[in-house]
């Protein structure tokens, strides 16, 4: 049964198209890379995910109720740009994920309750490997250490769909390998269904079940934004690699590298 549905999809502004007839049924716990050039509608596509953008025209639904307006909290999020808060520190900024929901009005936890939260947050920071820096603030930590930060805020979460937009790009290679792995193994621990955008194509094959690949399949050279984007490609990674794919949809997607 499809968990997430997205139902003839168009996201206009006045008469700029960014999507077009975006249609597409997801599986809990699918884990969803999307590639594409700049510009043509993913970060778009993981906003009205999100609930940031209603779609012009269609519907998403999620476990068959119309997706809500605004972000709540079965949906978390990781931008490449970390959201961390500056003046918390870092056990603070993972704690107060639990808390803010529990004290909407003063915003903090008392007692054991206060105790609970930060036990749970401290577990979180363990596993993402920062345990040894809780009292630590985020300028004081590497971009990496920063971005272990940002998953365990997202994670503590326990969101049901988890959306990524380039959470990786800002990062050196060795670094990303050891993300690639922290994310992994989060994902598998929890099977939350997960959105990716990504610009690193082997970053997208090795990570996800899925590729998504977004392109424009009509253009206008008299009206550069009169069309929009659709998914052109669905690949199933657990049955199909590249070394799989037919010549014409290969050189489409190794294509996306420029």
């Amino acid at each position: 049964m499809s968990f997430i549905t997205i139902n003839n999809i168009w996201q206009e502004y006045g008469d700029h198209v960014v999507l077009e007839n975006l249609n597409l049924t997801v599986k809990e716990g699918e884990f969803c890379s999307m590639v594409g050039a700049s510009g043509c509608g993913k970060s778009t596509f993981l906003r009205l995910l999100l609930g940031q953008e209603s779609p012009s025209r269609g519907s998403i639904t999620l476990d068959g109720n119309v997706l809500t307006a605004e972000p709540d909290s079965s949906r978390g999020v990781v931008f490449q740009h970390y959201s961390v808060f500056p003046h918390l520190s870092v056990l603070d900024n993972v704690a107060i994920g639990l808390e803010l929901p529990q004290s909407p009005l003063f915003g903090r936890l008392f007692g054991a309750k206060k105790r609970a939260a930060r036990e749970r947050a401290t577990q979180m920071l363990e596993k993402v490997g920062l345990g040894h820096a809780l009292h630590k603030y985020p300028a004081q930590l590497s971009g990496g250490m920063q971005q272990r930060l940002a998953i365990a805020q997202a994670f503590i979460m326990q969101p049901r769909v988890l959306l990524l937009d380039e959470p990786f790009g800002a990062l050196d290679p060795g670094i990303r390998k050891d993300m690639h792995a922290l994310l992994l193994q989060l994902w598998g621990e929890t099977r939350m269904t997960v959105f990716m955008v990504t610009h690193d194509l082997s970053e997208g094959f090795n990570l996800g079940t899925r590729l998504l690949v977004f392109d424009k399949v009509r253009l206008d050279p008299q009206a550069p934004n009169a069309y929009g984007a659709r998914i052109t490609y669905d690949i199933p990674l657990n049955e199909t690699r590249l070394s799989a794919l037919s010549g014409t949809a290969q050189d489409n997607v190794y294509a996306l590298r420029g």
